[in-house]
C-alpha cells in the first residue's frame, strides 16, 4: 500500500510538472492568462500544444488537420479565417460565429476531435474479446471484463432501476450506460498531458443535456400520451389558470437539461483553469512559486479523477431521475 500511495503521488507529481512545462512554453510573449483561456477553449483545428523538450525555438502546437477536410468548407471562405477572442459569449461556439458571418464550416473541431478519441477509447474499452472462466455460467474473467460488467451492473441496479423503475428501465439503461462511460472517458481525456477535455465546452454538453432533454419527453409521451402531456402542463390547476401554469411548466421542461449542461460545463472548465492558474504563480508571483505550485497541482490532479467520476455519475443519475420522472407522468393524476 505505501508503495503504491509513493508511485501515485509520483505520477502526479510529474504530470503536473508536464502541465507546468506547457505553461512555461506558452508564456514565452504570451500573457499566462491568455495561454490558459486559449487552452480550454475550442478551436476550428484540432491542435494540441507539445510541452516537449526540443520546442522551445519553435512553435510548441501539433496540428492534426488533413486536406480532405477542406470540402466542408462553403460559404465565405474569408470569413472561416475568423478569430473568436477569449471570454467572448462565442468562444466555446466557433461554429456558430463563422455561420454568423457568412462561413459554413463543417470541419471538425479540437473538441470535437477529443471526442472521437474518447469514443474510440470506449469502443476499445467495450467491444475488445471479453474473457469467461466458463462459457455455460458466463462467468468474467480478468480486471477489464470484472471492471466493465460492474459498471453496467451499477448503472442498471442502482441508477436506472432505482429512478425509472422496472420494467421501464431496462429500456434506457444502454443509453444511461453509454452517457457514464462517455463521458468519464472525455473527462479523464483532459487529464493527459497536451489533450483536453470536451466536456469543459458548452457546446459538447449543451449536446448531451439535449439528448437526455429528447429522451425524457419521449419517455413522457410514450407513458401519458399526447392528451396526458397536454394535461400535465396545466400541473393540475383549474382551466382558467392554465394560460399562467403552461409557460411556466415549458420552462420548467427546459430548466432541467439547462441545469445538466452548466453542471458538467462548469465543474470541468474550473478544474482545468485551477490547475494552470496555480501553475502560472511561477510567472505571476515568482519562479520560487514552483516549489508550492507543483505539489498544489499535483493534489489537483487527483481532485480532478475523482471529480471526473463524479460529474459522470451525477449526469447521468440526473438523466435518469428526469427520465423517470417522464415514465411516472403516465401513472400519476394532477390534483
Amino acid at each position: 500500500m505505501k508503495h503504491t500511495a509513493f508511485a501515485a503521488a509520483l505520477a502526479g507529481f510529474l504530470i503536473s510538472s508536464v502541465a507546468f512545462s506547457s505553461v512555461a512554453l506558452a508564456s514565452e510573449g504570451n500573457p499566462t492568462a491568455d495561454y490558459i483561456f486559449h487552452h480550454v477553449s475550442d478551436d476550428d483545428k484540432y491542435k494540441f500544444e507539445v510541452p516537449w523538450p526540443g520546442f522551445e525555438d519553435k512553435n510548441p502546437t501539433l496540428y492534426f488537420t488533413h486536406p480532405f477536410f477542406d470540402f466542408l468548407v462553403f460559404g465565405n471562405k474569408e470569413a472561416c479565417n475568423l478569430k473568436v477572442p477569449a471570454g467572448s459569449a462565442l468562444t466555446s461556439f466557433p461554429s456558430i460565429a463563422k455561420w454568423l458571418n457568412g462561413c459554413y464550416d463543417m470541419r471538425p473541431t479540437k473538441n470535437l476531435f477529443l471526442m472521437w478519441i474518447a469514443a474510440a477509447l470506449l469502443l476499445l474499452f467495450a467491444a475488445w474479446p471479453r474473457r469467461y472462466r466458463d462459457a455455460a455460467k458466463l462467468a468474467p474473467a480478468g480486471l477489464r471484463t470484472n471492471l466493465l460488467e460492474a459498471i453496467v451492473l451499477f448503472v442498471r441496479d442502482e441508477i436506472a432501476a432505482k429512478n425509472i423503475g422496472n420494467p421501464e428501465a431496462k429500456r434506457y439503461t444502454s443509453f444511461l450506460c453509454t452517457a457514464f462511460m462517455f463521458i468519464l472517458f472525455m473527462n479523464w481525456l483532459g487529464l493527459v498531458p497536451t489533450f483536453g477535455s470536451a466536456t469543459g465546452s458548452l457546446a459538447v454538453t449543451c449536446g448531451l443535456a439535449t439528448t437526455t432533454f429528447v429522451l425524457t419527453q419521449i419517455a413522457s409521451l410514450r407513458s401519458a400520451g399526447v392528451v396526458g402531456f397536454a394535461k400535465h402542463l396545466t400541473g393540475g390547476v383549474p382551466w382558467p389558470l392554465a394560460p399562467i401554469m403552461v409557460p411556466i411548466e415549458i420552462i420548467g421542461l427546459f430548466t432541467k437539461p439547462f441545469a445538466l449542461m452548466v453542471r458538467l460545463f462548469a465543474n470541468l472548465l474550473a478544474g482545468h483553469m485551477v490547475l494552470f492558474f496555480i501553475l502560472g504563480l511561477t510567472f505571476l508571483v515568482s519562479y520560487w512559486a514552483v516549489f508550492a505550485a507543483v505539489p498544489m497541482g499535483a493534489a489537483i490532479y487527483f481532485l480532478e479523477i475523482f471529480i471526473g467520476f463524479v460529474q459522470a455519475y451525477v449526469f447521468t443519475m440526473l438523466s435518469a431521475v428526469f427520465i423517470g420522472q417522464g415514465v411516472a407522468m403516465g401513472h400519476h393524476a394532477e390534483h
